[in-house]
């Protein structure tokens, strides 16, 4: 264990309570450390359920190829913490990181703060110490009462598209989730909203009325789509026609332009050149990530005789799961393979949703777990599934998946995807990325 993973262990060790929504912990730590919050650049807050990462991703991408240099806080992390925390660009340094956390514990005072409050105050204190151009903070959970929403006036406040996930703290209908992730936007401060479902876009809209921010939403205020292999946003100051993001699927088309639309929406001036040299630039590890290369790699290509077809995502909700499967069928119509998955799933999660939109599409799902707490058991996993619609196996590891997976289709090479959980995702990718 490095020396980083040690104070993170002690540090949850001490927190009895894992997830505890509320700002006043929080606000009164980040005052004794001085309201580093308070001193950081100007910055962006995302919000949503699927596709924050890669927004945030395409946010730091086309300020890059501005040559502005970027604070940006995730969460999870895939292969270790630091990636959680880059400072002006790059990932925060072991020394930094600990002395950090030492110092928010410092000051916790009697306040027991939650794991991610900790590392949140962390990070707002290695930003506030390290000059940079702007800064883009993704939210944790939810909104509303979300740790990192205790700054005050975003260049522009994003909403994601929103779908039910955590439902024990975020409320169990569209209407209550869109409204908590609706708590980061800000009077007289951009409100850009990406494509919704209709009560999610009426949730938001309303909220963002009722406090006085400036709404960009999708259809409204913004648009975007694919013509011709270009990206084309269009929005009330005029058109763009841009490259396209190398992230594939249709669904990050619309991340893109929300991208777009938050850039436009701070009125950063950016030429379309820039915008396009970010969106081309853009990288998010475990989001429809193709895998070359590792000991499951090899594994897969001695089975086939060949080099394998296999794809890496950590999606794991319906949302998710009907975008992944859309780009899969997709790729089955424009190069036929069978389709076969590997997954995993965390027990809070809608796993037989998730799964439902591949049935008809994938030949057979190989079910694991993830070497972490709170997941499904193979078995559990592979019920979900069968539920969802698909036909099912149970594993005991990913390599017995892995090898059962390439003989499933017999002399017919099979087009792979490993899915359902980031935790799965971040132990492939920590020995195969």
């Amino acid at each position: 264990m490095s020396d980083v993973e040690t104070v993170l262990a002690e540090i949850a060790n001490r927190r009895p309570i894992v997830i505890d929504l509320s700002l006043d912990r929080i606000k009164r730590a980040l005052a004794r450390l001085g309201d580093p919050q308070k001193k950081l650049p100007p910055f962006f807050h995302v919000a949503g359920t699927n596709g924050k990462g890669s927004t945030v991703a395409f946010l730091r991408a086309i300020l890059d190829a501005a040559g502005k240099s970027v604070h940006v806080y995730t969460s999870p992390h895939l292969v270790r913490f630091n990636e959680r925390i880059l400072v002006a660009g790059k990932e925060i340094s072991d020394d930094a990181l600990i002395d950090a956390l030492k110092r928010v514990d410092a000051a916790m005072g009697e306040d027991m703060l939650t794991y991610f409050e900790t590392t949140t105050c962390a990070a707002f204190l290695a930003f506030a110490e390290t000059k940079a151009d702007y800064a883009v903070i993704e939210v944790g959970l939810g909104g509303r009462l979300d740790a990192t929403n205790v700054m005050e006036a975003p260049l522009a406040a994003i909403v994601t598209p929103v779908d039910l996930d955590h439902q024990a703290f975020l409320g169990d209908t569209l209407l209550e989730v869109a409204g908590e992730k609706a708590g980061i936007f800000r009077r007289g401060a951009p409100a850009v909203i990406s494509p919704q479902g209709p009560d999610a876009m009426a949730a938001l809209q309303s909220h963002a009325q009722k406090i006085g921010a400036d709404i960009h939403a999708y259809g409204e205020q913004w648009s975007v789509h694919s013509e011709h292999g270009r990206l084309i946003y269009q929005d009330d100051d005029g058109l763009c026609d841009l490259d396209p993001p190398r992230l594939p699927g249709a669904h990050q088309i619309e991340n893109a332009g929300t991208t777009v639309a938050a850039i436009r929406a701070a009125d950063l001036k950016l030429d379309n050149a820039t915008l396009s040299k970010g969106l081309v630039n853009a990288s998010w590890p475990a989001r429809m990530q193709r895998l070359t290369r590792g000991p499951l790699i090899d594994l897969a290509r001695g089975a086939l005789g060949e080099e394998p077809e296999v794809w890496l995502d950590g999606g794991h909700n319906p949302h998710a799961g009907r975008a992944i499967s859309a780009l899969m069928a997709d790729l089955e119509a424009r190069s036929p393979k069978p389709l076969v998955m590997i997954s995993g799933m965390q027990a809070n999660k809608d796993a037989a949703g998730y799964f439902a939109p591949f049935a008809g599409l994938a030949r057979k799902v190989f079910c694991v777990a993830a070497d972490h707490d709170g997941v499904l058991a193979p078995k559990e996993v592979a019920a979900a599934a069968k539920k969802g619609g698909l036909t099912v196996e149970p594993c005991a590891s990913l390599e017995e998946a892995m090898k059962k997976a390439c003989s499933e289709t017999q002399n017919e090479p099979p087009r792979l995807l490993i899915s359902g959980s980031l935790y799965l995702a971040g132990e492939i990718l920590s020995e195969n990325g």
